[in-house]
């Protein structure tokens, strides 16, 4: 318990925060927890139970991941309701983490990946980077020991050099500013590991290569000492290009503000240089901390609201989408660090994550201008609404008279949204609507997959517990919903359509399977010898798709789909040479498949068209295109390569989204 006081004191906190830890610690421990905290006022009670809340969620985070809505929007409530609970949460967590050395690994590996799935993120986004290094590296330590040792190892060997070297380029800097009339003060920055790590991951370094090992921090009076500071050192060794960092004009998204810079420094080693003013610092390690006492004296600051601000949108679920799930998925994505940052054309900023389109912007905004969307303009130019913009573009979204999300917003193949706040937007406007014809629509996306995927209806009454679901009706609402993707629902069908293994009786012995190839997938052929196999070229049969296998005349076994044409044929010609076949446990890389593309003529549009194949990694084998002059329809007729169902219906969805195009199947 002293250890935890000894990180609140440090970070600022106030006697009411002190109390609340002390008392959650002995309401652990004691049923008198009710009797003690009538002694205390309600804001100690607001503090102990946010607590409370968040303890149930860590751990049932721990043991099943993501579950426990209830409980997570208690400890954001908590949160919004008093910032300090968070500061007594990340103290708490720190530690722990310290202590747990002596624990066993499975304990060690469950507290470590909380703290790296929840308290770190958190840490950084509220700008506490005294604590989120420390627990970043904790957690870095016990998720990955040996990677963790080996950079430990690399630092431990360098450090007597290093130091000395950094006394050197400290000197030097010093007399240099002290020269130049500008007091400052100096000191090595510490080095973690995880964030060595990371960087070497992200730029693809070796430990040799990172240019900030050796590094200097530099304390100054204002903001223009700072850069006063930075043409200082700049004079004195030459700095290396590409590695200055101006966050002080740009900070970043947690408020973080400074000057980085990279120079070639004595022996003509690499330094980094960091140089901010002292309150820049206090921030940079207590990040909202610093402010407390500021939102405690009434003052409303500005910038301390702005940090909070994400969290009161996670509470925002009048609009329905509150699963679990959910939930916390959006909890995570707000608390991630890459952020981009947009401007409307008034000029306000908005922030979302990295990869967010500008239809999850036009939801930012406003859930009615998200609704109304139809279309957008970025930088002037307009622009799909799956268009992902990049930090500093302008968008103008482009409206509607009336609110009417589309259905294909929600398929995640398509990529209109990334965002689940934006998701459960359109998923709650859906909803609404009525029953009759959610209904219709999830019938529609049914009848369309089984088409475009030229799969048989065969086996609809299993389809429903395939995803939990009691009736039809529950599985054609969450198709309308979005809840069950398009993908999902190809793969469930798949497996429906392959037929159980039959068992043979018990007073036979099976005769022993075969493997047979075709210089491509692997084809299991019950009872029969060595044969050689290939897939009939008349319905290109998927691993996945039921088949059967006919003896053909000197060519081994053709394999085709079960309700092939031809193999119907076949079977009434001579059944005998009709025999059982399943795909083997290592099929081939790819596998032909036919598929047509129809839609109103335009110019470019089979350019689109294969721009879409092209990025979805298929390969084209053959094509056959005609124009309907007349009736203005092109028609593309396509024999490509594709690793398996999954691929092929996600390639089809994407077919769908491309202008003008009306139809994009699998040729039965």
């Amino acid at each position: 318990m002293q250890a935890i006081l000894t990180e609140l004191l440090g970070l600022g906190l106030d006697d009411e925060a002190l109390s609340a830890c002390i008392l959650y610690a002995r309401g652990e421990r004691s049923s008198l927890e009710s009797i003690v905290l009538a002694k205390f006022p309600p804001t100690v009670h607001v503090l102990v139970e946010g607590q409370q809340a968040a303890e149930r969620v860590w751990a049932l985070h721990a043991e099943h991941g993501a579950s426990g809505s209830e409980g997570l929007r208690r400890l954001l409530l908590a949160i919004i309701r008093d910032l300090r609970v968070v500061f007594i949460l990340l103290a708490r967590q720190l530690v722990r983490m310290r202590a747990l050395a002596n624990a066993p690994d499975e304990q060690r590996r469950a507290m470590a990946r909380l703290t790296a799935d929840m308290h770190a993120p958190l840490a950084n986004r509220l700008g506490i980077w005294q604590l989120k290094w420390e627990l970043e590296d904790l957690a870095f330590r016990y998720l990955q020991p040996d990677v963790y040792r080996r950079i430990a190892n690399l630092l431990d060997e360098s450090r007597v050099a290093r130091e000395r070297w950094i006394a050197t380029a400290k000197r030097q800097l010093g007399d240099a500013l002290a020269q130049a009339g500008i007091s400052a003060d100096i000191a090595g920055r510490p080095k973690h590991i995880y964030s060595i790590w990371r960087k070497m991951q992200r730029k693809g370094l070796e430990f040799s290569e990172l240019y900030d090992v050796r590094a200097l921090r530099v304390l100054v009076d204002d903001v223009g000492a700072c850069y006063a500071a930075l043409g200082v050192a700049h004079s004195l060794w030459p700095y290396i290009p590409g590695e200055f960092d101006d966050y002080i004009a740009s900070p970043k998204g947690n408020h973080y503000q400074s000057l980085h810079t990279a120079v070639v420094g004595p022996e003509g080693k690499t330094l980094e240089v960091q140089i901010r003013t002292y309150d820049m610092h206090d921030h940079a390690e207590l990040g909202v901390a610093a402010h407390w006492r500021y939102k405690e004296g009434g003052g409303g600051d500005a910038s301390f609201e702005r940090k909070i601000a994400w969290m009161r949108q996670l509470l925002d679920a009048r609009d329905g989408g509150d699963d679990d799930a959910s939930l916390l998925a959006g909890f995570r994505t707000e608390v991630v660090e890459d952020r981009v940052y947009l401007l409307t054309p008034k000029g306000q900023v908005i922030d979302l994550p990295q990869g967010a389109t500008v239809l999850d912007f036009a939801y930012a905004i406003h859930t009615d201008v998200g609704h109304r969307c139809r279309g957008a303009k970025v930088n002037g130019r307009i622009v799909p609404l799956g268009f992902q913009p990049a930090s500093g573009d302008r968008v103008e979204v482009l409206t509607g008279k009336t609110g009417e999300p589309r259905r294909d917003w929600l398929s995640p193949q398509l990529g209109f949204l990334r965002t689940h706040r934006a998701r459960d937007k359109v998923r709650a406007w859906f909803n609404r609507v009525d029953l009759a014809q959610n209904l219709a629509a999830g019938r529609a996306v049914l009848e369309r997959e089984l088409k475009r995927l030229a799969l048989p209806p065969d086996s609809l009454d299993r389809l429903p517990e395939q995803f939990r679901l009691k009736t039809q009706d529950e599985l054609l609402h969450a198709l309308a919903l979005g809840d069950v993707t398009s993908g999902q629902l190809a793969r469930a069908l798949h497996e429906l359509s392959v037929p159980a293994a039959e068992t043979a009786p018990p007073s036979t012995v099976a005769a022993p399977a075969s493997r047979a190839t075709d210089g491509g997938g692997a084809v299991v052929i019950e009872g029969v010898g060595n044969l050689l196999s290939q897939l009939a070229r008349c319905c290109r049969p998927l691993p996945g798709d039921a088949v059967v296998g006919y003896i053909t005349r000197g060519r081994g076994v053709s394999v085709h789909r079960a309700d092939c044409a031809q193999v119907v044929a076949l079977r009434e010609r001579d059944a005998s040479r009709v025999i059982p076949v399943a795909w083997g446990a290592r099929p081939a890389k790819s596998y032909e498949v036919d598929v047509v593309v129809r839609g109103f003529d335009r110019k470019w549009l089979h350019k689109d068209v294969s721009n879409v194949i092209a990025a979805a990694n298929a390969h084209v084998v053959a094509l056959n295109a005609r124009v309907d002059a007349r009736r203005g329809v092109a028609e593309m007729n396509y024999t490509l390569k594709v690793a398996d169902f999954g691929q092929l219906s996600a390639l089809l969805s994407q077919l769908l989204a491309v202008p003008n195009v009306t139809e994009a199947r699998r040729l039965a």
